[in-house]
């Protein structure tokens, strides 16, 4: 399996780059996360990769984090997600933003997703549930997770629907304690 290429970034073009390793080009599809990070034509460039080997194509994915990389992984154990929908999970959300959808449960941040329906995205949401990449990536925000949940469980026990808790709690800032949180996620329902 070929794990990892370093050579000179020869072409880009969404959502493939073509990187030369001593005179070979290898084509790789990367993520909108990975392909906005890149330097520029004719610099060094090294991606984590993941070889997909299909009946009809031995397919390059490249990565340039290993937790990215891992996300790849698991979002292809899903049934019906393939990799060209697993980059575009990618390219449409952060691996802490994913994470962070999978712990809420929040299906309207996944079927924002081009390619991803109701279905799929609930599916996603169920079988990436407690999986360590997903849970690994959460505890580097869990402290901003942890008070929406708690602000989230709030809202729903007075009564708010899960849409109208989601809406607000895309309006507060992330840095605020819990009871400060919700005291400014019901003014904020108070006036709409």
């Amino acid at each position: 399996m070929i794990g990892r290429i370093t050579g000179v970034l020869a072409a880009k073009q969404p959502p493939q780059v073509l990187v030369d390793c001593n005179g070979i080009g290898y084509e790789i599809d990367v993520p909108m996360s990975t392909f906005y990070n890149l330097p520029a034509l004719g610099e060094k460039i090294s991606l984590l990769t993941h070889l997909a080997i299909r009946e009809d194509a031995h397919l390059l994915y490249g990565f340039g984090s290993e937790i990215e990389r891992m996300a790849f992984r698991e979002l292809l154990k899903v049934s019906g997600i393939g990799a060209k929908t697993a980059l575009s999970v990618l390219s449409g959300l952060s691996v802490n933003d994913l994470s962070a959808a999978i712990a809420a449960q929040e299906i309207g941040r996944i079927v924002k997703v081009p390619g991803i329906g109701k279905k799929t995205a609930e599916r996603l949401l169920l079988e990436l549930r407690g999986r360590p990449v997903f849970a690994g990536a959460i505890s580097a925000v869990a402290g901003e997770i942890s008070v929406s949940d708690d602000v989230r469980q709030a809202l729903l026990a007075l009564g708010y629907n899960d849409k109208e808790a989601t809406a607000v709690m895309q309006k507060l800032a992330a840095d605020l304690p819990v009871s400060d949180a919700i005291r400014q996620a019901l003014k904020l329902l108070s006036k709409g």
